[in-house]
């Protein structure tokens, strides 16, 4: 494998709106997903798997008789913590389940029952009686009892930074804004439930191997995750996720329902397990957004020009593992200011793991930014943009860096025309349309860009002029299969259609997890690495049967340039003047991403952040009940997203830009900064329309009828 350092790509098929290439399987109902595998080299049809989970918030088993299940026809074990296979290592909490009698949280998975049907194993499931001894906990996020400082937040980011001095910058402020924000608890809720098919076997030297088809977002994150705990090598590890129903983050690393599964797999006798989560059990273990809580003090001359910002976030992580939002990154390198501090503190509570969730941090940070900016452009008297661009940065804040591309000024004066802003200071409550008060509002919108090290591709000829390329990434729904192809035709120099894309597959070349907006960047980039290393060796016209491998490295732009992309987001919100109904008849996102590959792909993801932005503006709140430790909106019908008959006028487009130091295609990530600044435009809609300032999402028709 030889690491190249590719260069810029002449586009031909990228930027084009080529059909997706698994569109024809969706479609047709063709697409295997992880739950709907049949493996026909293992014995015996696959058994199914249920899960047994706590039901106190901390404390023991004391026992569990399984009698009565294991009598139930088709159940064929109940596995606990007694009898389960053990794990050689049991740093991840999270993972590390059944190894002995502690419970973490309410919902804790505590036996496992494998049955010849779902039916049996589920009613296998109920009988199970299990006696807990309930210990004292605490599940509840507040102010008072945020306070510990982890080491670095999610990725990993500083915990706490400061440049210059805060308290003077504020002190000598004309205007000081000073507000709390809060965010609600989210749970990502991808169309696919989590699943999982594993079964252990032999490989052909008689070494033990294991094989999963997972509903995941990294596969070679998965077998990283699972060997060391096995005992085994990664080698002896393969998963594949052909399909994938969407993740938004909650299928980004391996949940405590995957090692369910293979522990169980263990005493199977060589037959396949299968585990499909249900929705409730979802609001369980696989992951969710924490609540926020973003204490901002915002500090400016008359003119609106920032002399000092504050953004102090409080949020809560797990016991049993930790987890530290990067809610204040944003803050640092948004908008010009001298004075700057951020800052993280963390609630450790006996609950279950947060995790990823579409845009984490950037999604919650900015929220209480831009609505912060917006008080500020009130009590300065200006235009929300016009504040924004008085604030603008000639440098990275940060790092102090000159952005590659920045272009925010021009999404807003774009974005500004398409929906018919009207300039000037906001005169709150002063337009009705009949009985509805009407208003507008605008926030900004950004997310890093970011390319992952530790990819590898591989372009083999087939002859006849076709090629086939494999990189071990993952489709989670967003068009990866397509655009990749796209990417491998224009560096191959051939038709798209001359591609044969193989992922999905830990038995391919390394590729990192599906997440953080980094995967067309990360593998795109290290197809033309691969694609041009191979012309480099086989020149235009190679015969069948040949071969290259590499990785891309990067130079020293990384040291050079600050790489972000940005975005400007219009709301026009209508609030009944008697229920306090809200109604978003007009959502527009202007986005700077740099080259957008494919068209159709693109619009797809930009409309389905806004969307999901419009969501947790207006509807989505998980309830954690603290008196018990457990969500109580634990479905579709209690945990309300957004539906078709709120979804009504959406409009993404985006600037003609190419960024070729970023990457060989000249793109940036663009699956994560729709849902950026969504929910607080708004919610600046909102105040514009009545007058009254809501600090918190979701936005409910509550507030205004008060």
């Amino acid at each position: 494998m030889t690491e190249v350092r590719p260069e810029t790509v002449t586009a031909r098929s990228m930027g084009t709106s080529l059909d997706r290439v698994d569109g024809a399987e969706k479609v047709t109902g063709q697409a295997a997903y992880a739950a709907d595998q049949h493996p026909a080299e293992t014995p015996g049809r696959p058994l199914s798997l249920w899960l047994v989970q706590s039901t106190v918030a901390r404390g023991r088993v004391l026992t569990i008789d399984d009698t009565a299940a294991l009598d139930h026809p088709g159940v064929v074990a109940v596995i606990d913590h007694t009898s389960a296979p053990r794990l050689v290592d049991v740093s991840n909490g999270e993972l590390a389940i059944l190894q002995d009698d502690r419970i973490g949280f309410r919902g804790q998975i505590v036996a496992l029952v494998l049955a010849e049907s779902v039916e049996a194993a589920r009613e296998g499931a109920r009988l199970v009686e299990v006696v807990e001894e309930p210990q004292e906990f605490e599940a509840e996020l507040r102010e008072d009892n945020a306070t510990y400082r982890p080491e670095k937040v999610n990725p990993a980011k500083e915990t706490d930074t400061e440049t210059g001095d805060v308290d003077a910058g504020l002190a000598e402020a004309e205007i000081l804004v000073e507000a709390t924000y809060r965010t609600a608890y989210e749970h990502n809720s991808p169309m696919e439930p989590h699943a999982t098919t594993a079964w252990w076997g032999r490989d052909e030297d008689g070494a033990e191997t294991l094989t999963l088809f997972d509903s995941t977002q990294g596969v070679h994150g998965v077998a990283n995750a699972l060997a060391p705990m096995l005992g085994v090598e990664k080698h002896q590890v393969r998963v594949m996720a052909p399909y994938v129903g969407g993740g938004f983050g909650s299928k980004g690393e391996a949940h405590a329902h995957v090692m369910a599964t293979v522990l169980a797999a263990r005493v199977a006798s060589g037959r396949p397990v299968r585990l499909a989560v249900t929705r409730q059990q979802m609001f369980d273990l696989t992951g969710y957004r924490t609540a926020t809580i973003s204490h901002f003090r915002l500090g400016a001359r008359a003119d609106g020009t920032l002399t000092a910002i504050e953004h102090e976030a409080q949020e809560q992580t797990s016991r049993l593992r930790e987890f530290a939002e990067q809610t204040a990154s944003p803050t640092r390198m948004m908008y010009a200011a001298p004075h700057r501090r951020t800052s993280h503190r963390l609630a450790v509570l006996d609950v279950a793991v947060p995790s990823w969730m579409r845009a984490p941090g950037e999604m919650p940070g900015m929220f209480a930014h831009e609505v912060a900016m917006d008080e500020l452009a009130q009590a300065c008297r200006l235009d929300p943009i016009e504040l924004r661009r008085r604030n603008e940065p000639a440098v990275d804040p940060e790092t102090g860096l000159p952005f590659d591309s920045r272009r925010l000024m021009d999404c807003f004066d774009r974005g500004a025309d398409r929906f018919g802003w009207t300039p000037g200071p906001r005169r709150p409550g002063t337009r009705r349309d009949g009985e509805w008060w009407v208003g507008t509002g605008v926030a900004s919108a950004t997310y890093p860009a970011m390319r992952m090290p530790g990819n590898v591709a591989r372009v083999e000829s087939l002859g006849e002029g076709r090629y086939r390329v494999s990189i071990g990434a993952v489709d989670i729904g967003t068009g990866a299969r397509t655009v990749l192809t796209q990417i491998a035709a224009d560096a191959l120099g051939v038709e798209a259609s001359c591609i044969d894309l193989r992922i999905a597959d830990t038995a391919l070349p390394m590729a990192t997890v599906a997440g953080g907006s980094s995967g067309t960047s990360s593998w795109g980039s290290t197809i033309v690495a691969a694609a041009q290393r191979f012309r480099a060796d086989h020149g235009a016209e190679p015969a069948a049967g040949l071969r290259a491998e590499a990785s891309a490295v990067r130079g020293d732009e990384a040291e050079r340039f600050s790489f972000h992309s940005f975005g400007a987001v219009f709301a026009e919100v209508r609030v009944h003047r008697y229920t306090g109904e809200l109604r978003v008849p007009r959502l527009l996102g202007v986005y700077n991403v740099g080259r957008v590959i494919n068209p159709r792909t693109a619009r797809s993801q930009f409309l389905g952040g806004l969307v999901m932005g419009l969501s947790a503006a207006l509807f989505e709140e998980s309830m954690r009940d603290p008196r018990f430790g457990h969500v109580v909106t634990r479905d579709l019908a209690t945990y309300h997203v957004a539906s078709h008959a709120d979804v009504q006028g959406v409009e993404a487009e985006w600037l003609d830009d190419e960024t070729p130091t970023f990457t060989p295609m000249g793109s940036r990530g663009i699956g994560e900064i729709g849902i950026v600044g969504t929910a607080a435009a708004v919610a600046n809609a909102a105040h514009d329309a009545t007058g009254v300032r809501i600090r918190e999402i979701p936005v409910t028709a509550d507030r205004f009828v008060r």
